[in-house]
Parts: C-alpha cells; sequence; structure tokens
C-alpha cells in the first residue's frame, strides 16, 4: 500500500471539487483533536527552542509509556523516519511482514537492499535479517502478539539486526504497543502522531528506541526537526489524556456501526481497525470506480482484486451518504456494463 488522502487522481478523473468529495481512503481520524485558537498562534515567529522540544518529548514518554532506557527522536512524520533507515541500519537482507504499507519495501529496495515478504514473524527467525512488522497491520488490522515480537526481537540482537516495529495505529489500541520493552532489545518503534490526532497535515511523528538506534535517527534529522506549531500542538494534544480515552471509546462504537452499514449493503467485513475497515467483494475493482463516480473516494490495493479499506464517516449525514451510495453502486455494477476498474495503492 502507498498512502491515502491524495484526491488529486480522483477529481482529475471523476471530476468535481474537493469539497464534493467524501474521503473515505485514509485511516485518518475524522475527529480532529480540537486546537484551542491559543496554539494556532504559536511557533510561527522564531526557530523552536531545546526546550520546546523537550517539552514535546516528556509528553511523549509520558503518553506512550516510554521506559527511562529508550530514546525518543521526533520528526515531521513517520514517513520520514522510515525514509532514513536504510542508510542508518547495516547492510543485510530485510523481512517485511506483508502485505502491509507499501513504503516500507519501497524505501529498503531503492537503497540497495534485499527485500523478502515474510507471512508472519514466525517466518523471520533467521536473525541474520532486519526484520519490519506493523502492528496493528494496514491494512487488515491484525495484531501481532508480543511474545512473537519479543522473540524475533532477542533474534535479532544475538545477530545485530534491527526490529522496526510501526506502531502507527498503536493509539487505538495500546495494549499491543512494545514501546516498554525497546530500552533493552533491537527494537526502533514508530509512533504517528497525526492519524489517531487527525491532524496529518501537521506532520509529527516519533521513533522510539535504545540509545545506540534512536540517536542515529536523531542525528539524521538534524537540527530543528519538527515545526514550532507541531511542537505546541503535539506537547498539549498528547497530554490530554481524557480526550484520548474517550476517543478510542468512540472510534470503537463508531467503527461497528460502520460495519453494520457495510453489512447491510451486503460487503463482507474482513479487518480493519476503528479507524478504518477492510472489506471483501468479488468486483471490488468496479465498485472503488462506481463510489468514485458518485464522488466517494476509498482504497484498492495493487496485490488483491477483492478487496477495499473504507475510512470512518465523519458524521451521520455523511454515513448515511455512504450506505445510500454503496447501494446504488452495487446496483449498478451488477446490471451495468462490464468495467475493469483500476488499482491505487493505501496509511
Amino acid at each position: 500500500m502507498q498512502h491515502g488522502g491524495d484526491l488529486g487522481e480522483a477529481a482529475s478523473r471523476f471530476g468535481g471539487a474537493d469539497s464534493a468529495w467524501l474521503d473515505l481512503s485514509t485511516g485518518i481520524n475524522p475527529h480532529s483533536w480540537p486546537v484551542p485558537e491559543a496554539l494556532r498562534e504559536r511557533g510561527w515567529e522564531r526557530l523552536p527552542s531545546g526546550s520546546d522540544l523537550a517539552h514535546l518529548i516528556a509528553a511523549a514518554r509520558k503518553a506512550y509509556g516510554v521506559p527511562a532506557k529508550a530514546v525518543i527522536a521526533a520528526a515531521p512524520g513517520t514517513q520520514a523516519i522510515i525514509q532514513w533507515l536504510p542508510c542508518l541500519a547495516p547492510k543485510r537482507p530485510v523481512a517485511i511482514v506483508s502485505p502491509t504499507y507499501s513504503e516500507h519495501e519501497t524505501v529498503w529496495r531503492t537503497h540497495g537492499f534485499e527485500v523478502h515478504q515474510i507471512r508472519s514473524l514466525a517466518e523471520a527467525m533467521n536473525g541474520r535479517r532486519h526484520v519490519v512488522v506493523v502492528n496493528p497491520n494496514n491494512p487488515d488490522g491484525k495484531i501481532t502478539g508480543k511474545a512473537d515480537i519479543l522473540s524475533t526481537a532477542a533474534e535479532c540482537r544475538r545477530h545485530g539486526s534491527w526490529l522496526v516495529v510501526d506502531e502507527s495505529f498503536a493509539d487505538i489500541e495500546p495494549a499491543c504497543s512494545v514501546v516498554r520493552e525497546c530500552g533493552e532489545l533491537p527494537i526502533l518503534v514508530l509512533r504517528s502522531f497525526g492519524k489517531f490526532y487527525g491532524l496529518a497535515g501537521l506532520r509529527l511523528g516519533f521513533a522510539i528506541a535504545a540509545p545506540s538506534i534512536a540517536e542515529k535517527v536523531s542525528r539524521a534529522l538534524g537540527l530543528w526537526p519538527v515545526s514550532g506549531p507541531a511542537l505546541a500542538v503535539g506537547t498539549a494534544a498528547l497530554a490530554d489524556e481524557e480526550w484520548a480515552t474517550a476517543m478510542r471509546d468512540r472510534l470503537l462504537c463508531e467503527a461497528r456501526s460502520l460495519d453494520e452499514r457495510l453489512a447491510g449493503a451486503g460487503l463482507t467485513v474482513v479487518g480493519g481497525t476503528s479507524l478504518f475497515r477492510l472489506v471483501e467483494h468479488a468486483r471490488a475493482g468496479r465498485l472503488h470506480e462506481a463510489l468514485a463516480s458518485r464522488r466517494i473516494w476509498t482504497r484498492r490495493f495493487l496485490w488483491s482484486s477483492t478487496l477495499l479499506r473504507i475510512g470512518l464517516p465523519p458524521d451521520e449525514a455523511a454515513s448515511a451518504r455512504l450506505a445510500s451510495t454503496l447501494a446504488e453502486s452495487l446496483r449498478a455494477i451488477e446490471h451495468g456494463p462490464h468495467a475493469q476498474g483500476t488499482r491505487t495503492g493505501a496509511p
């Protein structure tokens, strides 16, 4: 998968202004953390200070439960960290639990690494390879157990390899996080701020690891890795535990409601998280096109002809629009002329 959220392709092919589209192609929370007006005006006039960054790191350490032995490197989004990893890690093959977010494979291959796709960590027990696992996985929501992750990390330690655990969606499933173990083992945890807090445009993410790994990331990112506005908003939002707890409950409830609407339309829900659902349909490509022609944008995958990922609608009106448009689109592909449909990649 690549990433969602770019309506350029949709608008160029199907027309319509951005405001006409219901974008369900991302895994971004449609209910963003409410940025206070005072914070909207902060951080624009001066370079970020060391104390600003320290406050953000302290808030992230508490919010994520990071142990004292681990170091946190802040970045302008997790994608920026992913881009750097092949430049920082020892040169050796890489095993990626797949299918998953395609940028992990792309960046390693671009830098000349030998990449192997594996189905689970059980296939990764050759510690002479770096290992990448997304947990919870995107797009099927699969959660890899801590015992398997720690066993793989121990094997990596014996051979000087890294285990990259992309926890971009772990805010909705905090119990699955291995952040507390990354101070002792060669685990590099990636945490995304923008997805759960619904502020993807802020561009903020973190690498959490033992000092020997995290400090390499920090040095690569250089001075002022995060903008002043991102420091201010990130620090305040990460400290808002009450909002986070309530939001997890809200998202879970809305995901269940979305499941009912999807099932009612005749789709089979086969996975996902509380920020997006993965559905199966024999003619997913035609359904994707039919929805797009009606200004609803979903995600298709290059590696599957039967799967679509659908994000949470932002409100009841959007939910009702999705339900009615699904019904109309499914009728159209059942009775209309055959069309192959195109595939796109997917956060």
